[in-house]
């Protein structure tokens, strides 16, 4: 059987376009859920409460926290602004990790998907494996934070 997984060894040349692409839903990709991280991390930038920052910038859908929508502009995330993010600083793990999530490190979703909507890939300096391993790692750590709140909520 046959690996379908990128072969980084020597990296993955990268860098952010600033297109706003990755801040608008399409097909699979959707929402921006959140892990308790990015709550404690939103709520020190803003300077309100966790509760408080929920309910105005957040949604829940099927039991998932997420950063809410603008109305206007249907699938584009609320912090969007003139195709830059408002609050770069403190964007969630799920932005600070783009494009190297485990979900994508498949060579069809890859090559099919992402370096095709995603403008940066191919551009800029190499990415090196150690520093994608990091953004792999906190991917899946923000993926069981994000899976912990949804349990937590159904209890």
């Amino acid at each position: 059987m046959q690996d379908d997984t990128i072969d980084y060894q020597n990296g993955i040349r990268f860098q952010c376009q600033g297109s706003g692409k990755c801040c608008v839903s399409r097909e699979s990709y959707g929402y921006v859920y959140l892990s308790d991280i990015d709550l404690k991390r939103f709520s020190k930038y803003f300077q309100i409460s966790i509760k408080k920052f929920k309910e105005q910038y957040c949604e829940i859908t099927d039991g998932f926290i997420h950063l809410a929508e603008q109305s206007e502009l249907k699938g584009n995330c609320i912090f969007l602004k003139d195709k830059k993010c408002s609050v770069y600083e403190s964007r969630p793990s799920q932005c600070r990790t783009w494009p190297f999530w485990n979900d994508n490190m498949n060579a069809k979703v890859w090559n099919k998907d992402i370096s095709i909507n995603c403008p940066g890939v191919g551009k800029g300096k190499i990415i090196k494996q150690k520093v994608i391993d990091k953004f792999l790692k906190e991917d899946l750590r923000n993926e069981k934070s994000i899976l912990k709140n949804r349990i937590n909520l159904q209890k």
